[in-house]
């Protein structure tokens, strides 16, 4: 009989560290990435560069500031078909927190930045012709530990 409650306290005990060494990943969760997928029309990439460098600068440098990014990065390369994109834009927050109230911060510091919620519009109706976005995706980094 003390075998047997033995036995089973041992058991029970190997079951319950299962699911601890089950939860034990290989990498470690880093940054977190918003990637805009960008489209430029034939001929205005300059055009749209410009138009990126005379807002998205200020407001990245702003955001970077006040400590709601880490960092920003744009890649451009060729596009592999009508539907495909040539420019992505990359933004990297601390954590999924970051994201928490973001959209009110980011509309204050537009508003310093770029002017009021009509010169704003006016900006996004200007770069549809010269852009298309493809898509956006939310990444988070991570790396084997």
């Amino acid at each position: 009989m003390r075998i047997r409650q033995i036995l089973l306290a041992t058991t029970l005990l190997l079951a319950a560290a299962l699911p601890a060494t089950a939860q034990d990943k290989p990498y470690k969760e880093g940054t977190v990435w918003s990637v805009s997928f960008i489209k430029v029309k034939p001929g205005m990439f300059d055009v749209y560069m410009r138009d990126l460098a005379s807002a998205r600068k200020q407001l990245m440098a702003e955001a970077k500031k006040q400590g709601l990014i880490v960092s920003e990065k744009m890649l451009s390369g060729s596009s592999m078909g009508q539907g495909d994109w040539d420019l992505m834009l990359m933004v990297e927050y601390k954590n999924w927190a970051a994201f928490d109230g973001l959209s009110d911060k980011f509309d204050a510091i537009a508003l310093k930045t770029v002017g009021t919620e009509e010169k704003q519009v006016q900006m996004m109706v200007k770069r549809t012709e010269v852009r298309e976005i493809v898509g956006d995706k939310v990444f988070q980094e991570i790396s084997f530990k």
